[in-house]
């Protein structure tokens, strides 16, 4: 590990120009680049206290050697200049986005005397026109199958084309009328690419303008009393109609944009673009990459990506509008790089209302959707999953593969309302039938650490207790399921791993509380969030694991699931209270009422709300109980805006409202139980 103040440049040698600047490790290889309107004050950030670095940017600057940097004139040379480097060097800390499958495109080879349009995937050639991507390839060939029948242009391949010339004699498409059969001459060069130009006219977005041309022809024809051209042209049109009805309007003025939404967490990031032409969804493509650079922002990934996906094109292949979900710090270096690729103004923005705003929503969708998949197709991955199981045993130095691991967590608000929760990982799974949820009880204020200390002697009483019934030298399996369901006892299984959400502190006393308890031979650890660390007990240095280990990715989704599933039950509890402490001092109100009220309306805010008549209207409510009602609520809420602060969120920063849905009243709630 190096240090990165024996490579540091020295004070004053950094220019404050803007420029693009390059990491290498000690074999010279590139691991980073980047670039900067000010090169010092960016390139200053990375050399201070690594304690206040984030932990990627850590890795990076511990794993460089050497810093170097170059001064370009404007931003845009810059963005060239970064995007010519990461091309060139593919540095590992530099967020690159991969295709999450190999999408189909529509291409039309123009760098041909007569050129051919087909199906294919890969990277994109000079001299060949794109269209889309699409979603599936079967979509797309029909697609064409449809078109060619009004453009009849060549989509053979060389070798075919060349036999066909050769023999004087066209193939089965030339026959039929879904080729013009240039290669037999029936059509010269310039009028095989007048088809051409329209297939790809259409193909653009600019369907109307030939759909009236063909009407009018059509017109013509049958006044000209042409009925069988007319009735040809009538087809084509049937033929356009239905290739157009795969792809509905979803922007009315005809916009050509690209709209791209994005669906991040700490570790990687999904992007999802929607290609929209004539109003019309023409493709959509999707990118998983992982955050290598844990400094970026929103705004920078969009950076990196618009950088990274239209590097290369030129002309309509860049849309005249592009809708991103934040504006990056450098967009207007964007904007001019962009206008200056496609030759006329490009614009990007952020949509705000409408079919635009609405599409945009849409888009993010998906983008979520494409990062869940992603995470559920590595989770359930039998292979991936053993990795990660064997990367656990081997960093903790386990003496077999933790199959059953169990997770704690602890929440609470200034001290209020503490609970902690128990989730269970069986096979590197969850086990949501196991999961538990624990009331602190014997804890004042705020003290995670006692905390973890408590339910940890809880639970694992509960398992002894289980256990004590089992003749010695037998086999427990047997013992440990209910005879009556069948099913296993509550906290009867020994886990293969204990894990908090911690560090040494947390640890140290989930150690001591097992030891106390006969169980020292269960092994824990825990994992604490600032810097990704597994602690493990009596070790003054924690278990680092590569940021690409399966191990890793595994107790960071224990851990991330105990937090929510804490959180979720800490909420609920909050919000319980809150009502039930109002409606306390409601005269005749009694248990059915409130219960009543609680599931009717939910939270406190929305009951604030209500009217009197619409308490009234509640089994059981008269009007005077519904007045009291309304009086006592309204009357908490004049006390609680005059001397109370806002209830925050201390796990997130997010000040908390009171809309938030009461314990038993959501149609959907966790599983898992309550020990109380």
């Amino acid at each position: 590990m190096a240090d990165p103040s024996s490579y540091r440049p020295a004070p004053g040698s950094i220019p404050d120009s803007p420029g693009v600047y390059r990491f290498s490790d000690s074999a010279g290889r590139v691991i980073y680049v980047g670039k900067a309107k000010n090169l010092r004050a960016r390139l200053s950030s990375y050399f201070q206290d690594l304690v206040n670095l984030h932990p990627r940017t850590q890795a990076m600057v511990t794993t460089a050697a050497k810093v170097e940097w170059t001064v370009v004139g404007t931003e845009v040379e810059s963005l060239q200049l970064e995007y010519s480097w990461i091309k060139e060097y593919d540095p590992r800390f530099n967020v690159k986005y991969r295709d999450d499958k190999s999408y189909p495109w529509l291409a039309i080879t123009l760098d041909e005397d007569f050129p051919r349009v087909m199906v294919g995937r890969g990277q994109k050639k000079k001299g060949v026109r794109y269209f889309g991507p699409y979603s599936h390839a079967w979509a797309i060939r029909e697609t064409v199958d449809l078109l060619l029948r009004v453009f009849p242009m060549r989509s053979c391949s060389k070798g075919v084309f060349n036999r066909h010339r050769q023999i004087g004699r066209p193939c089965l498409l030339g026959y039929i009328g879904k080729c013009a059969a240039p290669c037999t001459g029936q059509v010269t060069q310039d009028e095989h690419r007048k088809i051409v130009d329209d297939f790809a006219a259409f193909l653009s977005g600019q369907t109307a303008t030939y759909v009236r041309r063909l009407q009018q022809e059509m017109k013509a024809a049958a006044a000209e009393l042409e009925y069988e051209r007319a009735a040809k042209i009538r087809d084509d049109l049937a033929a356009l109609d239905k290739a157009l009805a795969k792809n509905a309007v979803v922007l009315g003025d005809g916009t050509d944009t690209d709209v791209i939404a994005l669906s991040e967490d700490p570790l990687e990031v999904a992007v999802q673009i929607f290609y929209v032409r004539g109003g019309r969804i023409r493709g959509e493509r999707g990118w998983i990459a992982d955050k290598a650079d844990g400094t970026a922002t929103t705004g920078d990934l969009v950076s990196q990506f618009i950088t990274q996906t239209y590097a290369g094109d030129s002309g309509d292949a860049i849309p005249r509008e592009i809708l991103v979900p934040v504006i990056p710090d450098d967009v207007d270096a964007l904007t001019e790089w962009l206008e200056r690729t496609r030759g006329t103004r490009v614009a990007i923005r952020v949509p705000q209302r409408g079919d635009k705003k609405a599409l945009m929503e849409t888009v993010e969708r998906n983008a979520l959707q494409t990062l869940t998949m992603h995470k559920t197709k590595r989770a359930s991955d039998l292979t991936t999953r053993n990795q990660a199981l064997e990367e656990i045993q081997a960093g903790l130095d386990l003496p077999e593969a933790p199959l059953r691991m169990e997770c704690y967590d602890v929440s609470n608000l200034q001290g209020t309302e503490v609970v902690a929760s128990m989730v269970v990982f069986e096979d590197g799974l969850p086990r949501k039938s196991e999961y538990r949820r624990f009331v602190i009880k014997g804890v004042e204020g705020q003290n995670d650490v006692a905390s973890i200390a408590e339910v940890l002697t809880r639970r694992f009483k509960r398992m002894i207790e289980d256990r004590a019934d089992i003749p010695e030298g037998e086999d427990p399996t047997a013992y440990l399921v209910d005879p009556e369901t069948g099913r296993a006892k509550k906290f009867a299984y020994t886990p293969g791993l204990v894990v908090v959400d911690g560090g040494p502190p947390q640890v140290a006393a989930a150690r001591q509380a097992l030891d106390e308890l006969g169980l020292g031979d269960i092994p824990i650890c825990g994992l604490a969030k600032r810097l990704e660390e597994v602690w493990i007990p009596d070790d003054e240095d924690p278990v680092i694991f590569s940021r690409t280990s399966e191990g890793l990715y595994l107790l960071q989704r224990l851990r991330d699931e105990a937090h929510r599933f804490a959180i979720t039950h800490h909420r609920n509890r909050r919000s319980k209270s809150m009502v039930e402490s109002v409606l306390d001092d409601v005269p005749g109100l009694g248990e059915v009422r409130r219960k009543t009220l609680l599931r009717h309306f939910g939270s406190l805010k929305k009951l604030r709300q209500a009217t009197i008549d619409e308490v009234a209207e509640l089994p059981g409510f008269g009007r005077r109980t519904a007045e009291s009602v309304v009086l006592a609520v309204n009357a908490a809420a004049t006390t609680a805006e005059s001397g109370r602060a806002p209830s925050v969120n201390t796990a997130t920063g997010e000040i908390l409202g009171e809309d938030v849905p009461v314990a038993g009243t959501a149609p959907h709630g966790d599983p898992g139980r309550t020990e109380n």
